[in-house]
């Protein structure tokens, strides 16, 4: 019973199978028919939208061909009608250029007419030409024989007649050129001098450092010498003078080169003849204190100076050396008064000019510092005072300026100009300086003496006492042109061989005298 049970539960089961996968294969065979007809409905819906698609491509390409194709009609046209116009343009050119060819055609026979014309006329000029050179020959050949000159030697007198004749005329205008160059500048010089010299006011005169020293008595000269003559080799050798104890009465004279030792010398034996100890190591003390005393006072004297003149300060060593021309004189003009002029005339004339008046009386009141120098330094003044400006860093416009006031090196600037001038005119102007008898007359003779070297010179005279050299010419022997000639030659005489302030003034005189007398 179980088995028949289980048999019959096990073909319910097995038939339960079979009808279970029967109903399987049929729900799968329904999903494939539909999977197929949902994939065959897809892609006929694919097919149709890529179809509108294209259809929308080709429907906007067409467009597009059909807007190019209207742009390009378009374009056609307007191209059509610039090519209308280029052709109907060149066409008009074509004809003008027909016509030019047409007027050049013409112009060429013309031309080619005249130069037919005017290969006839050279001919023909040609054979007068020949004809007038024949006719020249012979007139020439004639002149030669009636002149019995060649023409080379005709042409040799007509040059040297036109070269005198240029010669004088080149005098005439440079006489006329220069009279009218110094007639100017003469003016024109003279109004700059005369208001720097009337605004700057000076003493006339200036004192001369002396060496003599006041005694009280004669008897102060055996205190002065010393036993066996201790006292006076002590001061000599301290202060490096000589001292000379002479006849003459009340007094002791001082010699030395440097002026300031001198000063020093002076000053410590006025002090010592005050105090009356005279001995070696008095004096030894007296000339130390009155040493340290003097270089303070040099210093002192160039800062014045500088405060005097009215410039920017100067280097300490500068300043130094400037107050050492306060014991310097030249012909009793005191040197460093002397500076302190030229800067305050070349500051005035500076100013005339419209040129920088500092740099201008910085030149002048440092011209001459190299004067103080000593002499161990060998070289004109100038030179020296230059070299020494440059050392302490001066511009090179001041050391130009000194340099070259002298004229041992050219002028660089204007200041040089100035300071010469400024320099001339305090030396010259009256009683700046003394000049001795014997030296005046000497230069006077100089200057007449050159004079009379020229050949056609008959008398020379020196007047206005030097300022002016007279010369009278004999006038066979010179004329007026070269009248002119010696006096320039002889100004470049005087200034090659003479040293004098200011300037001299030549004037050669031609004079012819005609006499007869009537019976």
């Amino acid at each position: 019973m179980v088995i028949e049970t289980a048999v019959a539960g096990a073909v319910c089961i097995v038939a339960g199978a079979g009808a279970g996968h029967f109903f399987y294969l049929a729900k799968k065979r329904s999903l494939a028919a539909e999977l197929a007809t949902r994939e065959q409905s897809l892609a006929e819906k694919l097919r149709l939208e890529g179809i509108a698609e294209r259809l929308a491509v080709e429907s906007s390409l067409q467009t597009s061909f059909e807007a190019r194709t209207a742009a390009l009609e378009r374009e056609y046209a307007v191209r059509r009608e610039e090519i209308l116009r280029e052709q109907t343009g060149l066409l008009e050119r074509e004809s003008a250029l027909t016509r030019q060819l047409d007027r050049l055609g013409e112009q060429e026979s013309s031309l080619r007419e005249r130069l037919t014309s005017l290969e006839v006329a050279r001919a023909s000029v040609e054979l007068v030409q020949a004809d007038l050179i024949r006719q020249k020959t012979d007139h020439r050949i004639q002149l030669e024989s009636l002149a019995r000159l060649t023409t080379a030697e005709a042409r040799q007198q007509l040059l040297k007649q036109v070269e005198s004749d240029s010669a004088r005329d080149a005098a005439d205008l440079t006489r006329h050129i220069m009279d009218e160059a110094r007639l100017r500048s003469e003016t024109e010089a003279h109004r700059i001098l005369a208001i720097a010299l009337q605004r700057y006011a000076a003493k006339h005169t200036f004192e001369t450092s002396t060496a003599t020293v006041a005694l009280a008595g004669d008897d102060m000269k055996g205190r002065i010498i010393g036993r066996d003559g201790r006292n006076i080799r002590a001061f000599e050798a301290v202060t490096g003078v000589t001292v000379l104890v002479d006849d003459t009465p009340n007094a002791v004279v001082l010699s030395g080169f440097d002026p300031v030792r001198r000063e020093i010398a002076r000053q410590a034996m006025e002090r010592l003849i005050l105090d009356g100890r005279i001995h070696p190591t008095r004096i030894e003390e007296v000339v130390a204190s009155v040493t340290q005393e003097m270089d303070g006072f040099i210093v002192r004297a160039g800062e014045d100076a500088v405060f005097r003149a009215g410039i920017a300060p100067v280097h300490p060593e500068v300043a130094k050396t400037l107050g050492k021309l306060h014991f310097r004189h030249s012909f009793s003009q005191n040197v460093l008064e002397h500076s302190i002029e030229v800067a305050h005339l070349c500051g005035m004339m500076a100013a005339e000019l419209g040129e920088d008046i500092l740099a201008a009386k910085r030149s002048g009141l440092l011209h001459d510092i190299g004067k103080a120098v000593s002499h161990e330094i060998e070289g004109p003044h100038a030179i020296v005072g230059a070299n020494l400006l440059k050392l302490n860093g001066e511009s090179p416009v001041i050391v130009n300026a000194v340099a070259s006031h002298h004229h041992e090196v050219p002028h660089e600037n204007l200041f040089g100009i100035l300071v010469s001038a400024g320099d001339a005119i305090s030396a010259s102007r009256p009683g700046s300086r003394s000049e001795s008898m014997t030296t005046y007359l000497k230069r006077l003779d100089n200057l007449e003496q050159i004079a009379l070297e020229f050949e056609g010179v008959e008398k020379a005279f020196a007047v206005q006492a030097g300022r002016e050299l007279r010369v009278i010419v004999r006038p066979e022997a010179v004329d007026d042109a070269a009248s002119l000639n010696l006096a320039r030659q002889l100004a470049r005489r005087v200034e090659q061989e003479l040293h004098y302030p200011g300037q001299i003034r030549i004037t050669v005189t031609r004079e012819t005298r005609c006499v007869e007398y009537a019976k």
